[in-house]
């Protein structure tokens, strides 16, 4: 049986695989290509993980298909929903790549509290020069220690999250519509455990209390962050989306930004990707990576695992 990992898959990926008598092929291919080349190859396994979409003109087409596999948690890139109709097993790895997103969260944090996107754009250019202006510039951050954030959506990965949020010192509140409580594990590496409880309150009442907020959620209809919603926010609070493009009203955000309502922001999803807005991007309050929160080496290796095991389970 042939696996299409169109948009690739870690090496341990496809030694578990082809351990199980699995072909392996990391081609990529084009979007109007895919229905000619999973028919012409034979192929029962296709990987994607964001770039390749698989709609329904695949899945009526490719007959061969028997699992789709998403490398990554959110699935909106592919009709889950037809496919099992269909008959064709859909999969992901929603634990697999929890703590190198919130990793991420927390380095557009300390990069917004202490400047470091824009001082790392002026350094090259005047800190040869100008070095007393800019130590004075960027003289003015703030610990996040003692702060809070406010979660928006506590499954998996803002779970994870909270555990770095905790470990740092933050007060943790959190939101989400269906889940009302969690419980945390934190262990140390002494072997020391301890475990924190987590009961959800209004997403209200998380706007109004958080001085960060960071959103786990999945791409929906509306905005989940739009003005409104920013305009209940404590002034000088900041926002993280490292979850999907178009759950934060950019053109919203940015006019928040300009005015002082925020202080900054870290994005590493966008709503035009891959070309995000122009203004997203020169806004100097503003902490930009581009689409990376998984791209870590050890959840590529825990994907690629992650889903060889999977695979191998359903048709082995």
């Amino acid at each position: 049986m042939k696996v299409l990992a169109n948009d690739g898959v870690s090496q341990s990926g496809i030694k578990a695989l082809e351990a199980s008598g699995f072909e392996v092929i990391t081609t990529t291919v084009a979007q109007d290509q895919l229905v000619n080349y999973i028919n012409d190859k034979d192929i029962t396994v296709l990987l994607v993980r964001s770039a390749t979409k698989v709609r329904k003109d695949i899945i009526d087409n490719c007959k061969s298909l028997k699992v789709i596999g998403r490398g990554g948690v959110g699935m909106d890139n592919i009709d889950v929903a037809y496919a099992k109709e269909k008959g064709i097993e859909v999969i992901n790895t929603p634990a697999a790549s929890s703590s190198s997103v919130a990793e991420l969260v927390f380095a557009h944090l300390y990069s917004g509290v202490r400047f470091l996107h824009d001082a790392n754009r002026n350094m090259p250019l005047d800190g040869d020069s100008k070095f007393k202006n800019l130590k004075k510039a960027y003289a003015g951050g703030i610990e996040l220690r003692g702060k809070t954030l406010g979660i928006l959506g506590i499954g998996r990965i803002g779970q994870a999250t909270a555990k770095i949020a905790i470990g740092v010192g933050m007060k943790v509140i959190a939101y989400d519509p269906y889940i009302e409580d969690v419980e945390i594990p934190l262990e140390f590496f002494d072997g020391q455990k301890t475990t924190f409880k987590i009961k959800t309150i209004s997403k209200n009442d998380v706007l109004k209390n958080a001085d960060f907020i960071t959103l786990h959620v999945p791409a929906q209809k509306e905005y989940v962050i739009g003005a409104s919603e920013i305009e209940k926010m404590k002034d000088g609070a900041g926002i993280v989306n490292a979850a999907r493009g178009g759950v934060v009203d950019e053109v919203a955000l940015v006019a928040a930004l300009e005015k002082g309502k925020l202080s900054f922001a870290g994005l590493d999803v966008f709503e035009n990707e891959p070309t995000p807005a122009i203004k997203v991007l020169m806004n100097h309050k503003i902490s930009l990576t581009p689409h990376i929160g998984a791209a870590t080496g050890e959840a590529q290796d825990r994907i690629g695992q992650e889903l060889a095991d999977q695979i191998i389970s359903i048709l082995k």
